[in-house]
């Protein structure tokens, strides 16, 4: 369970970046700041 204060899980998704579409990992990212933003729907028509 993901909780504040606690280390996230790796995790590989899919990603919009430099113009393409590409797989990125959260370990990628190791020591840096990152902020995770997600839009149930988004680029859907509902």
């Amino acid at each position: 369970m993901i909780q504040v204060g606690k280390k996230a899980p790796d995790f590989t998704a899919p990603a919009y970046r430099k113009g393409e579409f590409t797989a990125i990992k959260l370990s990628d990212f190791l020591g840096k700041w990152v902020v995770l933003c997600c839009y149930p729907g988004d680029f859907t028509f509902v």
